[in-house]
């Protein structure tokens, strides 16, 4: 085992695997961030976070979620460096200049910029739920349940400052180009390069980041426009 992480198809394997495991988790935390427009009470977003918060299964799975971030931050830094020290010159040609902007050309550059949004992400609002609190925080009934208002915290950022709805929305994209190319870039590394197979992993895949860019931008841009 430890000769196949060590080999360079078993790190990319490994990282294909944590990358699949990230993109259901991202669908569930998409789910959830798309009740803040869904009910201008914030009841239903405040459910389902204290629901998250409090469900034990939830709290097993986020120190494995946190892992696989992890993991897939060092596992695509090594892969990158590697590629660098086998090609140390990039492509010089007009054609890959015009395709600069291509997320299968630069996996790691929006990882590393996904991962700035994910910092300041958990600075906004998992370190004041988990640790630090926040006056926004109160404690609020609803539906006979005692419960924090998460909704009071996150609406707030959204609706007085403009600058981080649009850091939001460009990180919303940022994640639609990532999995966009790779959804089917890790299940092309576990084995299923069959063409007709490819084609119609790269439309779902496609889908998919679109689905994330858009659903994750609407957010920011629900409370810019709406308030």
């Amino acid at each position: 085992m430890s000769n196949f992480l060590s080999a360079s198809i078993g790190r990319k394997v490994f990282m294909s695997l944590t990358g699949l495991f990230l993109i259901s988790f991202l669908f569930v935390h998409l789910t959830l961030n798309l009740f803040l427009i869904f009910d201008n009470s914030g009841n239903l977003f405040n459910q389902a976070a204290h629901f998250m918060a409090t469900n034990p299964i939830i709290k097993i799975v986020e120190p494995i979620l946190a892992l696989g971030f992890i993991i897939h931050i060092i596992w695509s830094g090594w892969i990158t460096l590697e590629n660098m020290k086998a090609r140390p010159q990039g492509y010089a040609s007009g054609d890959q200049l015009l395709k600069w902007w291509a997320p299968s050309k630069n996996m790691f550059i929006l990882g590393a910029m996904i991962l700035v949004f994910l910092v300041l992400h958990l600075f906004n609002f998992w370190v004041k739920i988990k640790f630090t609190g926040d006056p926004l925080l109160g404690q609020i009934t609803v539906a006979g349940a005692e419960m924090e208002n998460t909704y009071a915290l996150v609406s707030n950022l959204f609706i007085h400052y403009p600058l981080y709805d649009l850091i939001y929305v460009l990180g919303g994209i940022l994640v639609g180009l990532h999995i966009s190319h790779g959804f089917w870039s890790a299940f092309q590394t576990i084995g299923l390069s069959n063409i007709n197979w490819m084609k119609r992993l790269k439309y779902i895949a496609n889908l998919i980041g679109i689905v994330f860019a858009v659903g994750f931008s609407s957010i920011p841009l629900y409370f810019l426009i709406k308030f």
